[in-house]
Parts: C-alpha cells; sequence; structure tokens
C-alpha cells in the first residue's frame, strides 16, 4: 500500500475574453488618418502598421493604427524618410521606449533629461 496520495491530472485553465478585442476596419483607419485604403494596405504590406485578417479575410487594426499611421505619415514628411528607413526608425523609437520604461521600473536616475 502506498503512503503517497494518488496523483491528479494537471490542472487545465481555460481563458475567455468576456469583451471581444476592439479594431478598426480599413475604411475606419483610412477615414480617420486620411490617407487613401491602399496607402494603408501597403503601409501593412511594408509591416510598418500592424493588422490582420478576420474570418472574411478583411483587415482589421488595433486601435493604436491611426496614431502609428500619424508618425509613419510625420517621419515621411517632416524627415524625408523613405519606408524602409522609417521601419527601422519605428523599430529603433519603439526600443527606446521600452528601455526608458525599464529603467523608470527600477528607478535608475540620470544626470541627463530624456530625449523623447
Amino acid at each position: 500500500m502506498s503512503t503517497h496520495p494518488p496523483k491528479s491530472a494537471p490542472a487545465t485553465s481555460a481563458h475567455y475574453a468576456l469583451v471581444p478585442a476592439r479594431t478598426l476596419t480599413l475604411e475606419t483607419v483610412a477615414g480617420r488618418t486620411g490617407l487613401h485604403p491602399e496607402l494603408v494596405r501597403r503601409f501593412v504590406a511594408l509591416g510598418l502598421v500592424d493588422a490582420r485578417r478576420d474570418a472574411a479575410g478583411r483587415l482589421v487594426f488595433p486601435l493604436t493604427a491611426p496614431a502609428t499611421l500619424a508618425r509613419v505619415e510625420r517621419l515621411r514628411t517632416g524627415l524625408c524618410l523613405n519606408y524602409a528607413s522609417i521601419g527601422l526608425v519605428l523599430d529603433l523609437l519603439d526600443r527606446i521606449a521600452r528601455l526608458e520604461a525599464a529603467l523608470r521600473r527600477t528607478g535608475a536616475r540620470s544626470d541627463q533629461p530624456p530625449w523623447t
């Protein structure tokens, strides 16, 4: 006779969204940004803005897409960058933001003010 309690099956958990994630349609994003839908599609193809396809195959965007597209347009018109350069600059800006957030969480102080 064993003195150990019987082993139970590993617990599994399921996660259900109480509210479906809100997304924006291509038309909504184009309307909010003033960009032509084809240009928005091109930005998706270039990886400058995140989008996914819904069950019907239409592009749907996160709520942050208009702000991202505004940033792309500011970089393009303000700095005269090409789209490949814009992708690199966006990656670098996101990396800087993550590093600054990590510094704030650790409480690290610098003599220099944040540049952003």
